[in-house]
């Protein structure tokens, strides 16, 4: 599946509206998706004896459902506007501090042994890199953010620039 990242220098178009300064969906791996397509042999196989053809068409039609329904499913992060959104999970970034990229060995211990216990976390499996963004508002009892993307390190230079952007007024 594809990833979509904007540029990194984006910050509002041609009509004024703001876009994205990063934008990823954390879409299931290819090989979860192809597992998820031994649906289609299992539900011909339950209706083979009725119809053949049938049984056929229907198998793949539930294949494709399980795989529409993973992918319309995925959560998406996205920095935009000031606010740092994992999921339905939302935060200003002028509540964050620096965030840091990690991938490899310190991914993996970051999503496992050292998952901060008060944290919020977005983990997928597959997905090797991990931001941590620790939280600073002292009125909010998380902690941290853990989130696992595919490109960290761009993910936290959007934080980092999105935090360095003065705010708009009214907001």
């Amino acid at each position: 599946m594809q990833n979509t990242v904007s540029s990194p220098n984006s910050t509002s178009s041609q009509d004024g509206h703001a876009v994205a300064d990063f934008r990823e969906r954390l879409s299931p791996s290819l090989w979860t998706l192809a597992s998820a397509a031994i649906v289609a042999p299992m539900v011909t196989l339950v209706f083979v004896r009725i119809e053949p053809a049938v049984s056929l068409g229907l198998g793949a039609i539930a294949a494709i459902v399980v795989i529409a329904l993973l992918i319309a499913g995925s959560p998406v992060v996205e920095v935009r506007d000031g606010v740092l959104r994992a999921g339905k999970a939302r935060i200003e970034v002028e509540h964050l501090g620096d965030p840091v990229a990690l991938a490899g060995e310190e991914a993996k211990a970051a999503r496992g042994v050292d998952l901060d216990p008060r944290g919020w976390y977005l983990v997928r499996g597959g997905i090797d890199g991990v931001v941590l963004v620790p939280n600073t508002d002292p009125d909010d009892p998380v902690t941290s953010w853990t989130i696992s993307i595919r490109t960290p390190d761009r993910l936290a230079a959007a934080v980092l620039r999105a935090q360095a952007m003065p705010r708009s007024r009214g907001r």
